[in-house]
């Protein structure tokens, strides 16, 4: 990937677009060993997903639908507020079916906790959750992924559908963004 523009803003790249083609790959056949004769219903978090969940699915050689909902607890800062509000609800009924979440990551893992029981009291058969990417020193709720990419350190990363100020998503890399490019709008 090139990063001539803009490698001034970046301090080291954790996860390449390679190594994560082939972890989603292998969670892919995890996930069918797991729900082999069910059907599921894929969930992804818009918008840092995205990425995600197109290259998840394509990794799955089996039928699936997908459906999507937005839910934020960061606004435009970098770490979570701990509310959570629902910007854009599901279009399908999740009553007694298998929910997958897809998500980019897991920081403190409080909008996830709380959008796993959310679908659990609509009545879903069962919900678990694929992660791309967690931080395991971030993490202040019970959350645990179900099915997980890569561990990374407990800094502010983009790329791969991750975004600052809803820039840098579309990088293929796992990158962490240097300090001083959010710094003054903490």
């Amino acid at each position: 990937m090139r990063y001539d523009d803009i490698a001034d803003e970046l301090d080291e790249v954790l996860v390449t677009g390679e190594q994560m083609a082939q972890r989603l790959d292998e969670l892919a056949r995890e996930v069918e060993r797991d729900y082999a004769g069910l059907d599921i219903l894929l969930v992804g978090v818009l918008k840092g997903a995205v990425m995600v969940m197109a290259d998840f699915a394509r990794a799955l050689q089996r039928p699936v639908t997908m459906d999507w909902m937005a839910v934020s607890s960061y606004g435009h800062g970098t770490t979570s507020s701990g509310v959570v509000r629902i910007l854009k609800d599901l279009d399908t009924d999740i009553d007694g079916r298998h929910v997958l979440i897809v998500e980019d990551i897991i920081d403190s893992g409080l909008t996830l906790s709380w959008l796993r029981d959310n679908l659990l009291s609509r009545g879903a058969a069962s919900v678990k959750i694929l992660a791309a990417l967690r931080k395991p020193d971030a993490v202040k709720s019970d959350i645990t992924a179900d099915y997980l990419g890569f561990d990374i350190p407990n800094k502010f990363v983009v790329g791969f559908g991750l975004d600052y100020a809803e820039n840098y998503r579309h990088l293929r890399d796992v990158a962490v963004l240097a300090p001083r490019m959010y710094a003054q709008s903490e």
